[in-house]
């Protein structure tokens, strides 16, 4: 199996860590447009399975050129490359994977190109992180266990081990993007019915082992496409996962229009964005740095199976690699896609076409490959027996 890595990014370089130990994979290519940076990787990672190329991914010959050396191709690049590098796979005739990106409805330019992929005889798979990636892989696999699914609630966060004011918070990407998913609309269904509701609402308390009370509240974009595969549902929410009090302090710097893209004030006589301050200012603060962090997810799925009330539920701890320094959402997401694109190249994964993760990529060995690789997800069963009166 030959698999090429674009961008040698913190989630090109773990993926690319990953690929190069796992048996089955013969070579792999590490692309970026700055080709020292991609060969310092390669030094890091010592491999003979890997080599650095120099590729300017908005050169679509370049980007051809690379891609079709190899049976499946990795997009580890800036969300905004996705639909380029589908269509290119399209048309050299290559499988890719991408890790997704619901701003300007990016995957649903990805998930248009169906037929085309189809006829091409590849297949394209988006939103392979954790939230969305993840956490679709084991919606959909709690879905396969049902006769008819009801609902689905998603709880995700990446948090620091050990918390520290004012934010109990440490950003593992963009805190751009941090601001988006909290101040967006959230997607959610509530009693069977499609609606948008404030992101830092409804915080509710949660529990995971080794840690103590915790609160997730409703941000955008985690609910991805699992709302048009499964349009049946009567509930489907995704909260994310922080320390107590941080929904409030953060609601409070949203109504200081600290957050806004759209506003600006007069400093001066020069036009200033609250936002572009506010970014500067709170970027070192909540910078993570050599400090560890946790990503703790929970998946509920729950219907009727065999006439009674079922619920699957998918829990998940993961922490730093204090070995090789590897953060754990790069563990988490990293691995996440590297998996499935070995699950295509090795024909684990068949189908041809574009699907997002919860219609094609199957569960159970899914949860055993990432288990090999120290992330484990727990699965539990609950059912309600129903008791009829005679």
């Amino acid at each position: 199996m030959k698999i090429g890595v674009l961008g040698s990014g913190l989630m090109g370089k773990e993926a690319a860590r990953d690929l190069v130990t796992s048996e089955g994979v013969t070579a792999v290519g590490l692309a970026d447009i700055d080709l020292a940076r991609a060969q310092d990787i390669c030094e890091q990672l010592q491999s003979t399975k890997l080599t650095a190329y120099q590729v300017n991914a908005a050169d679509k010959q370049e980007l051809a050129n690379y891609m079709r050396r190899f049976d499946v191709i990795i997009n580890a690049l800036f969300y905004s490359f996705n639909e380029v590098v589908a269509q290119t796979a399209i048309e050299v005739g290559v499988n890719a994977v991408d890790l997704g990106g619901h701003i300007g409805h990016m995957t649903d330019k990805v998930l248009a190109l169906k037929e085309e992929a189809k006829a091409a005889g590849v297949t394209l798979i988006p939103d392979l992180g954790v939230a969305p990636g993840m956490i679709n892989i084991l919606s959909g696999y709690g879905n396969s266990k049902l006769d008819k699914l009801e609902s689905i609630k998603l709880y995700v966060g990446g948090i620091p081990v050990k918390p520290e004011a004012p934010l109990e918070y440490n950003h593992v990407f963009s805190m751009e993007g941090v601001f988006d998913h909290y101040t967006d609309p959230s997607l959610i269904i509530r009693d069977g019915v499609k609606q948008e509701i404030p992101s830092l609402s409804e915080v509710e308390r949660v529990y995971f082992e080794k840690f103590g009370p915790l609160e997730a509240f409703h941000t955008s974009g985690g609910t991805s496409t699992l709302s048009i595969s499964y349009p049946h549902l009567q509930t489907l929410e995704y909260k994310t996962i922080r320390y107590p009090g941080h929904a409030e302090k953060f609601k409070l710097l949203v109504d200081l229009n600290l957050t806004r893209t759209d506003y600006q004030v007069d400093i001066n006589g020069q036009q200033v964005s609250p936002r572009d301050v506010f970014l500067k200012v709170l970027d070192p603060i909540v910078e993570l740095g050599e400090k560890d962090d946790a990503v703790l997810l929970r998946v509920v799925v729950s219907g009727q199976k065999d006439g009674q009330s079922t619920t699957y539920s998918y829990e998940m701890t993961t922490y730093k690699d204090r070995k090789t320094q590897v953060t754990a959402m790069a563990r988490a997401t990293a691995n996440t896609i590297s998996v499935v694109a070995q699950m295509i190249a090795n024909q684990t994964i068949t189908k041809k076409g574009v699907y997002p993760p919860e219609q094609i990529v199957p569960g159970d060995p899914y949860m055993k490959e990432m288990a090999k690789r120290g992330v484990n997800i727990m699965e539990k069963e609950n059912v309600v027996k129903t008791h009829v009166k005679i």
